[in-house]
């Protein structure tokens, strides 16, 4: 039986046992821009290519976001669709602290939007959703995480992980380089090298963007490096 009758059917099963909308998704988180992220043992780096086109505002397009002052978020595949996913994930923990006056765990935020990414694989006259996601956090229970969610409302746990069109090799190189006790500085300039392995062109503080989770004063938060930041970062590694 032909099976590509059913590659426009999202809720009806192939032969084989797929839903092939869904491995049409991860082709377009295959087709996107490489990012990839990895814990340390005092915080989390998230980081991703950044190529724009040449006449185009950068400030305009935001690849690592916030969810909360504690959780960032990277994407890799369809723009539009990690921000419908992004605005769900901040309005599910907002609901969560008028409910608690708590900040949500990462495991639970990470949970509820991979339970929406996964409704969108069984209803009729949706899609899936064309992005995966890195999300990375800290909480007083389990310390630094970093998840990884795809389109199929599957999620896991990573010490580090790569998305995107290099992703392959990306991880390849993570594994030679990763050790458990690095910390978070490290980890910044690993993030930096492992993008480098399969960037095209010269990589500079404006088409690299990169998060970190890490400690400041007496909480961990999350937020996007400057391009200043970077630059001296990128100035270290020569």
């Amino acid at each position: 039986m032909d099976s590509s009758r059913y590659s426009f059917s999202l809720t009806t099963f192939s032969p084989s046992g797929k839903l092939v909308q869904i491995e049409y998704a991860l082709h377009a988180v295959s087709a996107g821009s490489t990012a990839l992220g990895i814990k340390a043992t005092d915080g989390v780096v998230v980081a991703t290519e950044k190529k724009l086109p040449v006449l185009m505002d950068n400030t305009s397009i935001q690849k690592v976001s916030l969810l909360t002052d504690n959780i960032g978020v990277v994407y890799a595949g369809m723009g539009p669709d990690s921000r419908v996913l992004i605005r769900k994930g901040r309005k599910i923990a907002q609901r969560y602290f008028r409910t608690y006056h708590a900040q949500i765990p990462v495991n639970q935020l990470v949970r509820d939007i991979a339970a929406v990414m996964q409704q969108f694989t069984q209803s009729g006259g949706v899609r899936p959703f064309g992005v995966s996601l890195l999300i990375a956090g800290h909480d007083d229970l389990h310390g630094p995480q970093l998840f990884q969610v795809d389109p199929s409302g599957s999620y896991w746990a990573w010490k580090a992980s790569a998305i995107g069109k290099a992703m392959i090799n990306a991880r390849t190189f993570l594994e030679k380089r990763y050790k458990d006790e690095i910390g978070l500085e490290d980890a910044i300039h690993t993030a930096i090298l492992t993008l480098k392995e399969g960037f095209e062109g010269e990589m500079t503080e404006h088409n690299i963007e990169i998060g970190v989770v890490q400690q400041v004063e007496d909480q961990h938060v999350f937020r996007v490096l400057t391009p200043e930041e970077v630059k001296d970062y990128l100035t270290e590694m020569q």
